[in-house]
């Protein structure tokens, strides 16, 4: 093989991979990668991200270089994951099921379209379709809609119907479903042991009800052994093609989830991993590691066109796919004129979310005290959580606060909190469970669950849930504590 034909090759493989890259400029040397390998999708964190006009130039400069059938995407699902933090705050999915108002969810999609459209993006990688009934679930929790198959798929169909109409894809995730594992696949490769006509009545059945509607599915790194034994979804035959391009006739993108997580990086190699994708039917990979990574992946599957193990008309079929996507939602950046509107409906959204559980009880002085981890961190997926003294500045529009941080919950003492009447608020600002020590011993007045509403278990106090915490939601908190209602019904079993 010539010169001529590795570099053609290599430029097809460029077509069917998603990259990202670090900084916040496309420099020379990037742009020059991009062209030279055909690349036209890549996928911005925020890292690449630092204001509006920054990200816009940054959008403007990468479908320069990639030309008109350019492919921006971002994960702006809402609550806690969402990478442009200035414009208007989305509630979680969780939120909205909590809220249980489909024009609410449509009107929540189409604010989300409007805001990343304008910053130059034509795909965002949501919503979310996984059913979370699983408690310890470790990635999914509040990103889920409820665990009512039908209802979550009513909600997530509506959302979806607000961001088409504003002119930005959505790609459904984690086909077939993420919901039920205690294993997080961006550190290990998790399974879903149920036998078919259980995944088919729960998992599956959202899936199939937004198949006809979504421009873009995203694939699980799940094994699910009643389907496919040997394979996660990202590389099987049986339900890429077999299951959803055969029985269900799915006629849009296939993507896979990163091919970094370590679920695949660390028991296939990117290389290989990314060809037995393509193979087993997804159009596009998700290349979202380093440079030597991505340039390990172009030559995988320039070596996979060579040797017909990715067979050329399958090739043909994905480009058109992924042609058709680019076409059908163009990158248009435009004005946001509707920022003050739209925040407005975020915070509609956050206040009809919020949850009572256990009969809370307002404090009956100004004086709280305020128990909140000392650090902000991130899981990962999400965005890092409310800083203690955010979130005492926000309480402190109406009480006197004294803040009392930990660092470490499991040797933290709460006997030794004064016991001097200040009405005490613990606000729990990670994703992370609570272990056996906190849920033993610690009594707070009442408990904010800030992120994941399934804390709400680990503490034996009356909770209010939030489903994230963004300023609007800390906004309704505070509305509740002066006097209004948390209409709020959670939609998963257990907290309701």
């Amino acid at each position: 093989m010539n010169h001529d034909d590795t570099r053609d090759l290599r430029r097809l493989a460029g077509q069917l991979i998603m990259i990202r890259f670090p900084g916040t400029e496309l420099d020379a040397d990037m742009a020059d990668f991009l062209r030279a390998n055909g690349i036209r999708a890549v996928c911005l964190f925020r890292q690449n991200m630092q204001d509006a006009a920054q990200l816009t130039k940054l959008t403007a400069d990468l479908r320069a270089a990639m030309g008109p059938e350019a492919l921006i995407a971002i994960d702006q699902e809402g609550g806690a994951v969402v990478r442009a933090t200035w414009v208007p705050a989305p509630p979680a999915a969780m939120a909205l099921g909590a809220a249980d108002d489909t024009d609410l969810a449509r009107r929540t999609g189409a604010a989300v379209a409007r805001a990343v459209r304008s910053l130059g993006f034509n795909w965002n990688f949501a919503p979310v379709l996984d059913l979370n009934n699983n408690p310890d679930n470790p990635v999914i929790a509040e990103r889920s809609f409820g665990a009512d198959p039908r209802r979550a798929t009513e909600l997530a169909l509506a959302w979806m119907a607000g961001s088409a109409a504003e002119g930005v894809a959505c790609c459904v995730k984690h086909f077939p479903g993420h919901g039920d594992t205690n294993v997080d696949s961006h550190r290990a490769l998790p399974t879903v042991a149920k036998p078919v006509a259980e995944l088919e009545a729960f998992e599956l059945l959202p899936f199939q009800q937004a198949a006809p509607h979504a421009p873009a599915m995203m694939t699980a790194h799940i094994v699910y052994p009643a389907i496919d034994a040997d394979h996660p979804a990202t590389m099987s035959p049986a339900i890429l093609r077999g299951l959803l391009r055969d029985q269900w006739h799915y006629q849009g993108v296939i993507i896979t989830d990163g091919m970094d997580m370590h679920a695949i990086a660390h028991h296939y190699g990117v290389g290989n991993a990314a060809v037995k994708a393509l193979a087993a039917g997804a159009d596009m990979v998700m290349a979202l590691g380093t440079r030597a990574t991505q340039e390990e992946t172009l030559d995988a599957i320039a070596r996979a066109l060579t040797d017909g193990t990715v067979p050329r008309a399958q090739v043909d079929a994905s480009l058109a796919r992924l042609a058709a996507l680019a076409s059908d939602y163009p990158c248009t950046p435009g004005e946001y004129d509707q920022d003050a509107a739209d925040r407005e409906l975020m915070a509609e959204a956050w206040r009809r979310a919020l949850t009572a559980r256990g009969n809370p009880q307002r404090p009956a002085g100004k004086a709280v005290r305020l128990v909140v981890r000392q650090d902000t961190i991130s899981d990962g997926v999400s965005e890092a959580g409310v800083p203690a003294a955010v979130l005492a500045a926000s309480l402190g529009r109406l009480y006197d606060v004294e803040v009392v941080t930990f660092a470490d919950a499991e040797s933290f003492d709460w006997a030794a909190l004064p016991n001097d009447g200040r009405f005490t608020i613990l606000a729990s600002t990670s994703r992370l469970r609570y272990g056996p020590h906190a849920r033993a011993t610690w009594r707070p007045d009442l408990h904010l669950a800030l992120w994941n509403p399934y804390q709400a278990l680990d503490i034996a106090a009356p909770a209010l849930l939030t489903y994230g915490f963004a300023a609007p939601a800390l906004d309704a908190v505070n509305g509740w504590l002066a006097g209004a209602d948390a209409p709020g019904r959670c939609p998963v079993p257990g907290l309701a």
